[in-house]
């Protein structure tokens, strides 16, 4: 029973807890939403992109570039994979 250490990083995790509760969110409602610097949210995006945890869109809103991101089924199965590997490490801990 293994945490992902991907996952477990405290930054990801709440990058994933938001992913997993709404369709996409954008660059800017995560970089106000975790209050990180841009350059921390795009490291951990990218952490979380390359496990194919999180899928990024990119495109144009006009001519103001736009991306936005979404959890993937590999990266929902992982976080509920996270959730009960946490729960297990817990129960070991009470008994």
């Amino acid at each position: 029973m293994e945490l992902d250490k991907i996952i477990h990083e405290p930054a990801r995790l709440r990058i994933m807890m938001i992913l997993a509760g709404i369709e996409q969110a954008d660059f800017n409602f995560l970089l106000t939403t975790l209050n990180l610097t841009r350059g921390n949210l795009s490291r951990h995006i990218e952490k979380l992109e390359s496990a194919d945890y999180v899928k990024v869109k990119k495109s144009f809103n006009g001519k103001m570039p736009n991306t936005n991101y979404q959890i993937t089924q590999k990266g929902t199965k992982a976080l509920a994979q996270y959730w009960e590997n946490l729960d297990a490490v817990r129960r070991l801990g009470q008994s």
